[in-house]
């Protein structure tokens, strides 16, 4: 049991306040959200920091489940994509929402590609892709209207940060995106 207590060592010395690890059903991203506004009012968080760090939370965790959950995939497949991980944090005087969730191989370009736009725009042009996405065509196969990274881009107060990391034991590709508020 000793490794439980490193483990929380470990987290709290790196600003950790709140953290899940396992399958974002929907219910599970529910109740963690209602435990996630909770601790931040008790924590007497601004009301306008507690709304930006609840979104971003509510993003982060719908895009690991949209992506796990997405048409088509078999079940097996959806079971070892969806284990995901949400960390909720301080970093001097911000907080810090940190998400990541395994990917299929070939699947982060593209996912590469938009981060990479998004960190180039400064605030008056992610504002700008905002309302061009808010009006443009949503294909009918999506799982939202593309809103959600520009979203928490437009909260961050730097560039979001990601990163790819080859998972050889699975196969697979692990995401992680931290997004500084």
């Amino acid at each position: 049991m000793n490794h439980l207590h490193d483990l929380r060592h470990t987290l709290s010395g790196q600003g950790a306040l709140i953290c899940f690890n396992g399958p974002f059903t929907h219910n599970i991203i529910e109740e963690l959200g209602k435990a996630v506004r909770k601790y931040l009012e008790f924590e007497r968080t601004q009301r306008s920091a507690l709304m930006d760090v609840f979104s971003v939370y509510i993003e982060a965790t719908q895009n690991v489940a949209n992506y796990a959950n997405r048409e088509g995939r078999p079940e097996d497949q959806r079971l070892r994509l969806n284990a995901g991980i949400i960390v909720i944090g301080r970093q001097d005087e911000h907080y810090v929402v940190q998400s990541g969730n395994p990917l299929l191989p070939g699947d982060g370009e593209a996912l590469r590609q938009r981060l990479d736009r998004l960190a180039a725009l400064d605030k008056a042009g992610l504002k700008a892709a905002y309302k061009e996405q808010l009006r443009a065509r949503v294909d009918p196969d999506a799982t939202g209207a593309g809103l959600g990274l520009l979203e928490m881009a437009r909260k961050a107060c730097v560039p979001l940060e990601y990163a790819f990391v080859p998972d050889d034991a699975e196969g697979l590709t692990f995401f992680s995106l931290k997004v500084i508020l």
